[in-house]
């Protein structure tokens, strides 16, 4: 007993220390309206889903991703129309939803009242008359206080994009700027990047301030021009982040030869040197794949389900190859309009057939039981969380107390749940090998 006792008091000394599992999941940012307007879901039996978030997380996805804009009741007509909605409030009660789940969050910070990406970053309309030396401190005090409210709902981040696809800068200007008066940051103009790297760190420091456990991830669209990506993140690397956050869609964004090209750039970057790597936007199309796109990849993976499927089996196996590639999100998995009434209850004015659920069946597709092949089975997870921390060691002291059972407690495979196993637990929380003993 005094032995036991011994190891679990180093055990909860080593409790801040935790070795984690690959991420993966989906921006599911239109779920609450999509339940909202009743839409049904269905799983690939035809069984019915009536708690989608649990569902996910029998499917073994582990983490979920949501966009927040500054101001979305601002955003265009047709804007609205593909899904511009998530204000403070809807993020809030959808973030604290996901954590309750169990699951890891994702915040998506947009800067702006709309869609923010490499063609549009435009500075939410109240704050267009400030001056560039009030932006950074409004940058920060609005972070701070999204990131506050998150918190006090029980909704912490566990990842925070400070910009979402911000590959030529952020907050350019407001809507209806001439062309040649938006800030936009290009790598060589170093008035641009001091301005961007400015507005950036002032971010990370509410981050660091209200959620510093939380990773902060900078996220750019820059794989087919794998270039180009070197040297946007040598420009920011006085940025405060930990996290190379990277968007692939192959009709936009070419083969998977493109993506493992730009992963290696990124890993041989002194720049980058001890982030990670995360893909926090993916998507394929099941059907009806639109017309301007800059590359087909159906000769090889069909605009069908299973060629839809089969994408998504392949991009994991390319993916695994990189140790510092540790999260995956598809993008908007959950669209699904089967079973609303379009006329009056419709979510988007368009389908989008790239999600993992049929519109015209509202069951899922075969991609989505692919995606928990991101996350290969933790050693030393006893308790199944994904994580290998201080909870696995007090389930195995309890299993050898006779407190508890788990077939996952006898991780040394020698038909005993003893100190060895423990040992192996709190060896990984460490960072040595599984098999030191």
């Amino acid at each position: 007993m005094r032995k036991h006792l011994t190891i679990l008091m180093v055990a909860l000394m080593l409790g801040a220390i935790t070795a984690m599992a690959n991420v993966v999941g989906g921006d599911i940012s239109l779920l609450t309206r999509y339940e909202q307007n009743g839409a049904k879901y269905f799983d690939k039996n035809g069984a019915r889903i009536t708690d989608m978030l649990t569902y996910l997380r029998q499917q073994g996805l582990n983490a979920m991703r949501v966009r927040l804009f500054v101001d979305p009741s601002k955003a265009s007509t047709e804007d609205k129309g593909q899904g511009v909605c998530q204000d403070l409030d809807y993020v809030v009660a959808l973030g604290a939803r996901i954590k309750a789940a169990g699951f890891r969050l994702m915040l998506d910070f947009h800067y702006s009242d709309s869609w923010a990406d490499p063609v549009k970053q435009y500075t939410p309309d109240a704050w267009k008359g400030l001056s560039e030396e009030e932006l950074p401190d409004k940058v920060y005090q609005y972070t701070r206080e999204c990131l506050e409210a998150m918190v006090a709902a029980g909704a912490t981040p566990d990842y925070i994009q400070t910009g979402n696809e911000i590959s030529y800068g952020m907050l350019w200007g407001p809507v209806g700027t001439a062309t040649s008066q938006l800030k936009k940051m290009s790598v060589s103009d170093a008035a641009s990047v001091t301005r961007f790297v400015n507005l950036l760190n002032h971010a990370s420091q509410a981050c660091r301030e209200v959620c510093p456990d939380a990773k902060i991830i900078i996220h750019t669209e820059l794989v087919r021009n794998p270039s180009l990506l070197t040297s946007y993140y040598k420009a920011v690397e006085p940025v405060d982040y930990d996290i190379v956050g990277l968007s692939y869609y192959p009709y936009y964004h070419y083969g998977f030869n493109y993506l493992e090209s730009a992963i290696t750039n990124v890993s041989r970057n002194s720049a980058c040197d001890g982030k990670e790597i995360m893909i926090v936007e993916t998507g394929y199309y099941h059907k009806w794949q639109p017309t301007n796109i800059n590359f087909d990849y159906s000769g090889t993976y069909p605009i069908t389900n299973e060629g839809q499927r089969a994408f998504t089996t392949d991009m994991i196996q390319h993916l695994l190859k990189f140790p510092r590639v540790t999260g995956l999100f598809w993008w908007w998995p959950e669209a699904n309009e089967y079973g609303l009434d379009w006329a009056t209850k419709r979510v988007t004015d368009d389908w989008y057939n790239a999600g993992l659920w049929d519109n015209e069946t509202g069951r899922a597709l075969p991609a989505l039981y692919e995606l928990s092949a991101f996350v290969p089975p933790v050693v030393g997870d006893v308790n199944g969380d994904g994580e290998v921390d201080v909870a696995d060691v007090n389930l195995i002291i309890n299993v050898m107390l006779g407190k508890a059972t788990s077939a996952s407690a006898d991780i040394t495979g020698d038909g005993a749940v003893d100190v060895a196993d423990v040992n192996v637990v709190i060896n990984i929380m460490l960072g040595k090998t599984a098999d030191a003993r």
